[in-house]
């Protein structure tokens, strides 16, 4: 079938609206005509190639829609579901049988290979070549072909157009806090970059009971918003001689819990310095220009845990749906971070996502 995506071609280069050729779903793959999808960090690293994507490609990995078809083996959806698209795993390997498929052992090469993780195929093509698939799903577009394993049902009375990045961004940074850290009721915790990631963690905080919630950032819109969720705290680290030092000071020796969002290095040593002993940091950001951070291992010898977190440890059917009771419960409204775009627009939405303009971009591409 024909459909209109969002192409980008060179590391770093504009996105164009073109015409391509979708494949028909195969068996165990789902045919979603995208309503409304994110825009996030991993789509700008893969445009610019901290990623290294093949190039052309379609990016967008946090799509929303409606189920147009379904392949033969398909249980879980039929057409007329609204459905979230997440990332995708190959459900076999050790991680993935224990339920941990957001660390699948093949994580890599069905996200981020250009090509189905099962064959070296894409679902997409121009003029007869291959255009790069992404997460599985490339989203960036009006139709998707996704996996019957990335792809969550959710309820048809919650408005579609705005559930997309419940399947990265905002299940990455609430996850890590009620998943990863399973942060107890009376705890504290220090989020370092508040853009949808970090403000998503600093509602998770707020529902797993932390009652010491730190946000850092350096753009004091952001930082409202962060106060408007429910932090108690909010410091702008322009304006702090040692941001570690006043943590400390605030908690009388460092946070239960600090998540990074950033992935600056200098931040990382931060945010794993302000813990408590013994603390956890969670590290979150990802395609670092820095490519060997260093960390202070005086900081680390003491008890203190650094753990790399990948989609907030979620299992997506099961915390997409709890993230929408929240949200319909009046207790996570992560809907108040979107900014939406018509799909032409998405130059300017990349463009205010990066220069703090936006905090989630959210590309408007059909009606429900």
């Amino acid at each position: 079938m024909d459909i209109e995506a969002a192409v980008v071609a060179k590391a770093s280069g504009d996105f164009h609206i073109e015409e391509l050729t979708l494949d028909e779903p195969r068996a165990d793959e789902v045919l979603v005509r995208i309503v409304a999808t994110g825009v996030c960090p991993a789509d700008t690293a893969a445009r610019d190639q901290h990623f290294p994507i093949p190039l052309p490609a379609v990016l967008g990995h946090e799509g929303a829609g409606v189920v147009e078809a379904v392949g033969d083996t398909v249980t879980n959806v039929e057409p007329g579901d609204h459905v979230v698209l997440s990332f995708d795993h190959d459900q076999t390997c050790r991680n993935c049988r224990e339920g941990n498929a957001a660390y699948c052992s093949n994580i890599g090469a069905y996200n981020f290979s250009g090509v189905r993780g099962t064959d070296m195929s894409s679902p997409l093509h121009r003029d007869g070549e291959q255009v790069s698939l992404f997460f599985g799903q490339s989203s960036f577009a009006t139709h998707s072909i996704a996996s019957e394993r990335q792809v969550i049902p959710v309820p048809a009375d919650v408005p579609l157009e705005i559930l997309g990045p419940l399947g990265c961004s905002i299940q990455t940074g609430s996850g890590t806090v009620i998943n990863t850290f399973d942060a107890n009721a009376g705890s504290s915790i220090a989020v370092f970059g508040v853009g949808a990631v970090g403000l998503s963690a600093v509602l998770g905080a707020v529902i797993a009971g932390c009652t010491t919630i730190i946000a850092v950032d350096l753009l004091e819109d952001r930082l409202d918003v962060a106060a408007d969720f429910g932090a108690t705290h909010a410091l702008d680290s322009r304006e702090e001689d040692d941001i570690t030092e006043t943590i400390r000071d605030i908690t009388n020796g460092g946070v239960d819990y600090s998540v990074e969002t950033t992935a600056v290095p200098r931040v990382a040593r931060q945010a794993v310095a302000s813990t408590r002993i013994p603390g956890i940091c969670g590290l979150l950001g990802g395609a670092s220009s820095e490519p060997d951070p260093t960390l202070d291992m005086n900081d680390i010898l003491n008890g203190r845990i650094v753990r790399g977190v990948s989609q907030g440890d979620s299992v997506p059917e099961i915390f997409i749906p709890q993230l929408i009771d929240l949200y319909r419960q009046d207790r996570f409204p992560f809907d108040e971070l979107i900014t939406f775009y018509e799909l032409d627009e998405i130059n300017q939405a990349f463009a205010d996502s990066e220069n703090g303009r936006a905090i989630k971009p959210v590309l408007c591409v059909d009606e429900v």
